[in-house]
Formats: structure tokens, sequence, C-alpha cells
């Protein structure tokens, strides 16, 4: 069996794709406000949410399920509008590496969307794959999206 892998969805969004990029980038802690599956987050070590040094403790619902880790930011490309994130502790501790990445695109036809890979490595073969992950990011996503949106103006 497979101890490693890659998910990867992308995402449709209404947002700008900059302004989507901003609260992740430095609005972090304004997720937990808008996302219905985040329940708590709070900085755990550091004194800036968006630094590489802070670890931010996060609570949050994955199929029905209360889950807990920690994050800290690994690598930010404000140019291309991506996020790496480390993942580790609480319910991730079954993996040796899991890297959340986040991408903002803006799309060809002016559109804009929404990438997540999670670059995993399982401590096991019994440990299962996190796909409820997916599900857990797609639907975010759709919240966050509504919630920016809701502050733009539509031009006909």
């Amino acid at each position: 069996m497979v101890l490693a892998g890659k998910l990867i969805t992308e995402l449709g969004i209404k947002t700008p794709a900059e302004k989507f990029f901003k609260l992740f980038a430095s609005e972090l802690h304004e997720v937990q406000n808008v996302c219905e599956r985040v329940h708590h987050t709070k900085l755990h070590e550091g004194e800036d949410w968006h630094h590489t040094d802070s670890v931010k403790h996060w609570t949050y619902v994955i199929d029905g399920e209360v889950h807990t880790c920690n994050e800290s930011v690994e690598e930010v490309d404000d140019q291309n509008k991506k996020i790496t994130y480390k993942l580790f502790g609480g319910d991730i501790e079954n993996y040796k590496v899991f890297k959340l990445i986040l991408e903002v695109l803006n799309k060809a036809d002016g559109s804009s969307a929404v990438r997540w890979s999670i670059d995993y490595e399982k401590n096991n073969e019994d440990i299962d794959t996190p796909n409820g992950w997916m599900d857990y990011l797609s639907k975010s996503t759709r919240d966050i999206d509504g919630h920016l949106v809701k502050g733009e103006k539509v031009v006909l």
C-alpha cells in the first residue's frame, strides 16, 4: 500500500482572486467567523497570525466529527497567490507529513478559481487517506466565497 500521496481539487469562485487570497494571506483569523465548519481557531505560539514562526490551533468539523490540529505557514508566494501550510498534532498525528496548499488562480476567461492540494505521508498503511478533507475544503471554500461576494458590487 502507498503511504504517501497527493489530493487536489479546483473550484471556481465568484470572488476576485486577489480578494480571496488576501483573506488567507493577511486576515486568516477571520475564517472562523465566515466558515461554518471551523469552530474555533487561536494563535497558539507567536505574535502574528501570518509569520512562519507562528502556530495556530484549529478546531473544525470533517464528516460530522470535531477534529483539532496545529498549523503553521511554511511558505507564502504573493506573486502566484500560493500559500503552503504545515499541519501537525491533534488529529494529524497519524501523518508524517501533512501539507495543505492553497493556490488562488486568475483564469484566462477572467474568472477565478481556488486549487487546494494536500501532500501527505501516512505513518503506516492502516491510516485512511484524508479524503474527507477534500469535502471539508470544498464546503469551506463555498462558505468563504459566499461571504466575500456579499461585499462585491455586481457589474452588469
